[in-house]
């Protein structure tokens, strides 16, 4: 009876096993060959954006072909899992065109001007600082440091580049009364300088000051001279130039004069024209004077000569302390 049993339970076992091989062969199992052809729809058909007319095809069908179809499984799988996060691409925030300008009083009634304009690199820019006048050109990040002579115990400056983007700002200046100012402004190549003989000095001596032998402000915060500022940038297109002289009439202890001139080198780029040039003159707490001038510069074979306008400006009198 045992042996009977066991010939049965073979037999049904042996039975199972054909019948589950049918299934797998014939049934609704999809076989090799049949998972082939839905894997490619599935590829070529991604520039199809209707998906009523399509079947949906088993998990399996699916993910054939695919390179990784345990990852694909995963993640079609209907139990709720916790996918990682992808790497995203942040988009880089706008890049800000704003422009800033800022100005700070110094020493020597001195103003240090900033520029900050990130969409004007290497650009021309002109400042204006009540009636003065000069180009520079941004570094190739936008910004701008200068150093000006203040013209104004409220001083406002005004800096405009040629798309007509522009700015301004301001500070106090209380040290100016304390300060002489004669300014040189012109436009171009015309060779001219600006020259001061403080006490009556002699040309290249100590207490000729030009733009070669400049000063320094150590020497003018102890009351011994003045000192001179060159402003803008001759590289520029068009470019305005300037020099101002500044002399500490307040804390001097020297009396005398400070014989100032403007004198213009012949140069093959002025010979045989006429430059065009301004002075502004500012003494104490007085206003600013300005004046306008013309030199009929001589013939080219006059080359490497100067002309010396001794009166064009007032002498300084100084009156020591």
């Amino acid at each position: 009876m045992a042996r009977l049993k066991t010939y049965l339970l073979a037999v049904v076992t042996i039975f199972t096993a054909l019948a589950i091989g049918y299934v797998m062969q014939n049934g609704s199992v999809p076989t090799q060959a049949s998972r082939a052809q839905p894997a490619e729809l599935v590829v070529s058909g991604i520039t199809d954006t209707s998906s009523a007319l399509t079947p949906r095809l088993p998990v399996e069908a699916a993910v054939a072909g695919l390179p990784d179809a345990r990852v694909v499984l995963a993640a079609a799988d209907s139990a709720p899992q916790v996918a990682e996060p992808m790497p995203q691409d942040h988009a880089a925030p706008g890049f800000d065109c704003a422009l800033d300008v800022s100005a700070m009083a110094n020493a020597g009634a001195m103003v240090d001007l900033s520029i900050v304009a990130p969409c004007h690199a290497s650009e021309r820019v002109t400042i204006h600082h009540h009636g003065l006048m000069f180009t520079e050109i941004t570094q190739p990040d936008g910004t701008l440091r200068v150093r000006v002579p203040a013209l104004s115990e409220h001083a406002l400056f005004i800096v405009a580049f040629d798309n007509g983007t522009g700015g301004t700002a301001s500070t106090e200046v209380p040290a100016l009364p304390f300060y002489d100012r004669v300014v040189l402004q012109w436009k171009g190549q015309t060779g001219l300088q600006l020259h001061a003989r403080e006490f009556d000095a002699a040309y290249f001596t100590e207490g000729h000051v030009w733009a070669a032998s400049a000063g320094d402000m150590e020497r003018t915060a102890r009351g011994e001279g003045g000192f001179l500022s060159r402003l803008g940038n001759a590289e520029a297109p068009e470019p305005l130039m300037a020099e101002v002289y500044s002399f500490p009439v307040a804390t001097t202890h020297r009396s005398g004069r400070v014989a100032v001139s403007v004198e213009a080198e012949v140069t093959e780029a002025n010979c045989g024209s006429d430059v065009e040039a301004q002075t502004l003159e500012r003494h104490g707490d007085t206003g600013l004077r300005a004046r306008d001038l013309t030199l009929d510069m001589p013939a080219c074979d006059s080359i490497g000569d100067f002309l010396v306008l001794k009166n064009l400006i007032e002498d300084l009198k100084i009156a020591g302390n």
